[in-house]
């Protein structure tokens, strides 16, 4: 019952994280085609990235990352395809800690990328997700 609970509230956190790690980006390429001139929906866009980064995305990764590491090591869930999933959610939070430095180089009006760049950089969680699964779903090795 509480390997249930535990995995149950791992893929709450899970789903905050992901949301967070796909809709932060979509709001960088908003936020990189916001006119110069458009001070105030400049100032909007930063307001609504600090907030989702520091205040959902952030803490989802955390408890993730905090569960999921007491699942494999604490309840002894482990196999040979730990150690791969385990180098892709390292990946993910190097991602992750990308995108903090991207909400403050946009906080600080420092953006160095356009809206295209943002688009592909968007996609990135997508390909560590698929793989993540696979290997927790069908526990290949």
């Amino acid at each position: 019952m509480l390997l249930l609970s535990i995995k149950a509230f791992h893929i709450m956190a899970m789903v905050t994280w992901f949301a967070g790690l796909f809709y932060l980006p979509r709001l960088f390429v908003y936020h990189a085609q916001c006119p110069d001139h458009d001070q105030l929906g400049r100032d909007r866009f930063k307001v609504m990235e600090r907030k989702l980064y520091r205040g959902i995305t952030t803490p989802g990764a955390v408890l993730t990352v905090a569960s999921g590491l007491f699942m494999a090591f604490g309840l002894d869930d482990r196999g040979g395809w730990l150690m791969p999933k385990l180098a892709l959610v390292a990946l993910l939070i190097g991602y992750h800690l990308w995108c903090g430095v991207l909400v403050k180089d946009f906080a600080l009006d420092r953006n160095r990328h356009g809206h295209v760049w943002y688009r592909w950089f968007n996609e990135f969680p997508v390909l560590i997700l698929i793989p993540v699964v696979i290997l927790v779903v069908f526990k290949p090795f």
